[in-house]
């Protein structure tokens, strides 16, 4: 075997290339014929023969002799292609003819290269970086032509170093050219930026869903994409936004990316809308389906929008892709997007519009909104989707119909649950159902309020004990009310607003945990400290976040030292003051539309706002208790397990402290402290009068309120004795 014939075995490590498309396959030669003839040569560069075993590639040689080959050695090495037997024959095989069929199929190799007018060396760039991802056996072969075992990518440096005209790839480092701009080529390890200044010796690589499609155009969608193409038994919703959006999308052809939002609440069918634009505008669209945090790789972002665009498809991102911006954990719609180069259209869905901040606004079209479902709506869907299994629930399915402002999603999800079960679905269950799936997400603006008095009842005076009557019995009558005789549409399906005003201590936070108990509802105390912001419109952004999430089911939100909030509105003055009342004027808005329970607590009623006061549906007035409430408060206030063991002479108590039940509960508490290791020679778990004498002198020196002995009447002597042995410490 001579030396020519031995080159010509260690040359032919790659085979015969072949795919779909006929430029793909010609210029995948190209690839393989420039790499065989770069090896001849470094055969010769580094002074060593082609090895007797097939396939074996040059050694690596020293790095910074090898360096020199493009400005020192570019002659010689033209010189050598034209000489060499086996460097000769494969420069006569570049120059064979390219294909000279026109009938590109759509996103193919060759479909490219016409619709981008892409030169042969941006064609031969692109097909480099194709090879690689066709063949693996490329890598080690890139690596022996680059003399680094580390550089098994090529680089825009590499396919500079293969061309014959190295001056025709200047073009291709400029950050705007198209194999860049729309996706074709990516810089590996480097983040994909609009623009960014193009690194000639990163290693560059054609993304594995590009390729595929490029190579083999007819193949079916990848298993992330799944078509949500209209179909002829699918619901389709068109909306005039819709309608609007659809045209805009016929009206002309992509330049450049496309941003269609599509909003609605959590649960929302935000598909129904797409599959409806689907079909006005006979389009194709593919949802991406898969693990969110994808898409905190960008490139893997870029490759999907590239794919689309050769595939003529437009892209939808489900709600699990794009999250709320108030967590941030969460990604906003902006960083879910792609190159804005790549001409496509992407539908995002989304919750709330400011998710759309950071978005370039020549990017966007007209939000479109998804329909809520109505109340009756809803029960249809509870109905449709249990089926058989919704027999004998009209009344719980209307009930949480109301309570439950559940979308399409949210409603399938708990029906799936439902369903799987063997027995028929009883009341409760149903109900559980419902309230398992409520995930409130107050974040930092409310706290939710675990309700601690089971065993007790609210003692007030029997006016007010009725009054507290009517707020339960209004929120348990809303559904009839509201649907059944018709005032929901008066009434936009509002809910309760409720005042409670009265002294500290008076059992206004007691009530309120009371009612949550008895309605069975989630109860939040609105953190006010959160909730106003000293920022212009900061406030109304709070708020507008609060009610949202509370409105999607029966919540009881608590605005204790409600005075705070909704305080009068003053005369204006200067620029704060006209905001300020703009605040209070939103807040009215949100308190008539707000379809659940909300509790405003104040010690100072007289400071609420007027206008408040018009339109909110019950003013319940917490008074002092008198005698007999107090005497009761103190037999409830004491724990069952010291009960019937201690000797309260309630009737004393209740007659002389006129104090709220607060400090009544704050002094048995601390008298249940002080007896609980047997101090002052008692045993444990007796509870005396000296006990709470004592935390009764304490409770009033907290308040800052003066009592004299005469009020302690036969236990003025405790306090005597208490106060000596404060004087002597």
């Amino acid at each position: 075997m001579n030396e020519t014939q031995i080159r010509q075995e260690s040359i032919t490590f790659s085979p015969d290339l072949k795919c779909d498309d006929a430029w793909a396959t010609y210029w995948l030669r190209q690839v393989t014929a420039r790499l065989r003839r770069e090896i001849c040569w470094c055969w010769q560069e580094r002074g060593v023969l082609p090895a007797s075993s097939s396939g074996t590639l040059p050694p690596f040689v020293d790095k910074a002799a090898a360096s020199l080959d493009m400005s020192r050695y570019f002659d010689r090495k033209k010189k050598f292609f034209s000489t060499d037997p086996t460097a000769r024959y494969l420069t006569e095989q570049l120059e064979s003819k390219a294909p000279s069929s026109e009938n590109y199929l759509q996103g193919s190799f060759g479909w490219v290269i016409n619709k981008l007018k892409l030169d042969d060396a941006a064609t031969f760039t692109l097909a480099l970086g194709l090879a690689v991802a066709f063949d693996n056996a490329m890598a080690s072969v890139i690596s022996a032509c680059q003399n680094d075992p580390t550089k098994s990518q090529p680089s825009l440096a590499f396919a500079q170093k293969l061309w014959d005209n190295p001056e025709q790839m200047l073009k291709l480092g400029h950050p705007t050219h198209p194999l860049f701009g729309y996706g074709l080529l990516q810089h590996v390890g480097q983040p994909s930026q609009q623009y960014a200044v193009i690194d000639w010796e990163s290693p560059i690589a054609v993304p594995s869903l590009v390729a595929s499609q490029l190579l083999f155009p007819k193949s079916d969608l990848p298993s992330v994409l799944n078509s949500i193409s209209f179909e002829a038994n699918k619901e389709i919703v068109f909306t005039a936004k819709a309608r609007l959006v659809a045209a805009r999308l016929n009206s002309k052809p992509e330049e450049k990316l496309r941003v269609v939002p599509i909003q609605g609440p959590r649960g929302s069918s935000h598909s129904e809308i797409v599959r409806g634009i689907c079909k006005l505008t006979d389009r194709n669209i593919v949802e991406l389906k898969g693990d969110p945090n994808f898409l905190e790789n960008d490139h893997y972002l870029n490759s999907v929008a590239t794919f689309c665009w050769l595939r003529a498809v437009d892209l939808f991102l489900g709600s699990d892709m794009v999250s709320t911006r108030s967590d941030p954990k969460h990604r906003s719609a902006a960083n879910v997007l792609p190159l804005q180069s790549i001409p496509m259209t992407v539908f995002i869905a989304m919750t709330e519009q400011s998710q759309l901040d950071q978005i370039p606004r020549h990017l966007l079209l007209p939000v479109v909104e998804v329909p809520r479902l109505s109340y009756q709506e809803r029960i249809t869907y509870w109905k449709m989707v249990l089926g058989a299994k919704s027999s004998g629930l009209d009344p719980v399915i209307a009930e949480c119909s109301r309570r439950f402002r559940y979308e399409k999603g949210t409603i399938k999800a708990i029906c799936e649950g439902l369903q799987a079960a063997n027995k028929s679905i009883s009341e409760n269950e149903f109900i559980e159902a419902c309230r398992s799936e409520l995930e409130l997400n107050m974040t930092d603006l409310a706290q939710k309020v675990i309700p601690r008095f089971l065993d007790e009842r609210l003692i007030l005076p029997r006016k007010h004990h009725l009054q507290f009557q009517e707020v339960i019995n209004a929120m348990k009558s809303l559904t009839k009310v509201h649907y059944q005789w018709g005032t929901a549409t008066v009434w936009n399906e509002s809910g309760i607003s409720v005042l409670f005003a009265g002294p500290p201590g008076s059992g206004k936070t007691m009530a309120a945990e009371m009612l949550a108990i008895e309605l069975e509802l989630p109860l939040y105390r609105i953190d006010l400290s959160q909730v106003v912001n000293k920022y212009i419109g900061e406030t109304e952004k709070n708020l507008k976040r609060l009610f949202d999430v509370a409105d999607i089911s029966d919540t009881i939100l608590f605005f204790d030292e409600a005075d705070s909030l909704f305080g009068r509105r003053t005369e204006v003055k200067d620029a704060h003051d006209r905001y300020a009342n703009l605040e209070i004027s939103y807040l009215l808005d949100r308190m008539e539309r707000f379809k659940g329970l909300a509790i405003l607590a104040t010690n100072r009623k007289k400071d609420i706002d007027e206008a408040f006061l018009r339109r909110l549906r019950y003013i319940m007035d917490f008074p002092l208790p008198g005698v007999e409430e107090r005497m009761k408060i103190w037999r409830q206030v004491i724990p069952k397990a010291i009960r019937d063991n201690s000797k309260i002479n309630f009737d004393f108590l209740g007659k002389q402290f006129p104090l709220a039940g607060g400090h009544i509960r704050s002094i048995i508490f601390n008298a249940c402290l002080q007896c609980a290791n047997g101090s002052n020679g008692h045993s444990e778990n007796l509870l005396t009068m000296e006990h709470i004498i004592i935390a009764v002198k304490r409770e009033y020196d907290k308040l800052n309120r003066s009592i004299s002995l005469e009020h302690f009447g036969p236990y003025a002597e405790v306090i005597e004795e208490l106060e000596r042995k404060d004087e002597k410490h």
